[in-house]
């Protein structure tokens, strides 16, 4: 990935991010019953926009990122808050160890896109849910490459249907999209284009050995 999230820590909580933010995590609460003994993990966190949303609603939140100025901004937040059940973790899922402790619910927001091995990452989070529990994907949409800036070389946004198609393979089952936001963007030659963002859910179900083994 070329965006340098470092230098854009400081200044990348704006009123239309935390909007968005606020809509993802209405999307999830729509979405997932959301219960006060889950554990929750958002991977690609930066300063926590989403999770600050969804906060009151978890036991304790993984905030993982590999931006230490992003981390650093969280970590300001969570200790001007108090929110001491938020933990940050500079944390690349792939080059680096995933946590052990199973969680009952991982999310991403705009996250996936700027990882080139889907497959791999969808499989990692896989490993790291608990039985019964659920994956949240917030992401653009296909698009054509206008939302990124030259030097890009992640995923142009995906396929709904086949990113679907990825999510049962890998084991997720009742997987459901929706869109649910819109991002407002000046492309090239100065026009401003609403690039859709959609909330992929599933659930990693484990079916009982019939043999009980």
């Amino acid at each position: 990935m070329t965006t340098n999230f470092d230098a854009k820590a400081r200044a990348w909580d704006t009123p239309e991010k935390a909007e968005r933010a606020q809509t993802v995590a209405d999307a999830i609460q729509r979405n997932v019953n959301l219960t006060h003994d889950m554990r929750g993990f958002e991977y690609g966190c930066g300063t926590g926009l989403l999770s600050f949303c969804l906060r009151d609603h978890l036991s304790h939140i993984t905030l993982a990122d590999s931006s230490p100025g992003m981390l650093e901004v969280l970590e300001e937040k969570i200790r001007a808050t108090g929110a001491t059940h938020m933990t940050p973790v500079q944390l690349d899922l792939m080059a680096d160890a995933a946590p052990q402790t199973p969680f009952q619910l991982i999310y991403t927001m705009l996250t996936l896109h700027h990882i080139n091995d889907t497959d791999r990452i969808l499989e990692i989070f896989h490993a790291m849910l608990s039985a019964d529990g659920y994956l949240c994907i917030a992401d653009l949409d296909k698009e054509d490459g206008s939302f990124h800036s030259g030097g890009f070389h992640g995923h142009h946004g995906f396929d709904q249907q086949q990113l679907k198609d990825k999510l049962e393979r890998v084991g997720f089952s009742d997987v459901r999209a929706e869109n649910c936001y819109a991002i407002e963007k000046e492309v090239a030659g100065g026009a401003t284009r609403a690039f859709p963002v959609f909330l992929l859910t599933c659930q990693k179900i484990v079916v009982p050995d019939p043999c009980g083994g």
